[in-house]
């Protein structure tokens, strides 16, 4: 004997007719009866196409309710919080506590780093301004003028 069992406990569903559950049954009936009664009523009045297309907008919320699950959910409890997300929902404001105290520091620390950066430039320039005189004057110490003498004039210079 060899008994079917779902491995997944929650999902099991027992089926009353044709593989349907109680619920889907009931909610297939109810679309199928409100669809017969929509097309038979307006069939004389608006012919066959036309009933059939008034009839779908009714019967599909019906089947769905008996039908369509989402986490758990039917579909009239998602439907009403889609709604709800779409119309109810508050706008979002950012409502921050001391965001100009905390705008002020982060502007004052740029300065302070600005700041810092160009007494950086001006200390290397003046120690290079340093470096190049010290050779200027080691320069001028090791070489003594000479006296040269102009051939073509003969004058010394």
């Amino acid at each position: 004997m060899i008994i079917e069992i779902n491995k997944d406990i929650e999902k099991y569903q027992e089926s009353v007719a044709m593989g349907l559950t109680a619920k889907q049954l009931i909610y297939s009936v109810l679309a199928l009866g409100s669809g017969c009664l929509i097309v038979f009523l307006l069939y004389e009045k608006i012919g066959l196409t036309f009933s059939c297309y008034v009839a779908v907008p009714i019967v599909a919320p019906i089947a769905l309710c008996g039908f369509y699950s989402y986490n758990g959910m039917g579909f009239v409890e998602v439907f009403t919080r889609y709604m709800r997300s779409i119309f109810r929902n508050k706008a979002l404001v950012f409502k921050a506590s001391g965001y100009r105290e905390m705008r002020e520091e982060i502007r004052a620390g740029k300065e302070a780093e600005k700041r810092a950066a160009v007494r950086k430039i001006k200390e290397e320039r003046k120690q290079m301004r340093k470096e190049r005189i010290k050779e200027k004057l080691k320069e001028m110490i090791r070489k003594p003028k000479r006296k040269t003498v102009d051939k073509e004039r003969g004058r010394k210079r």
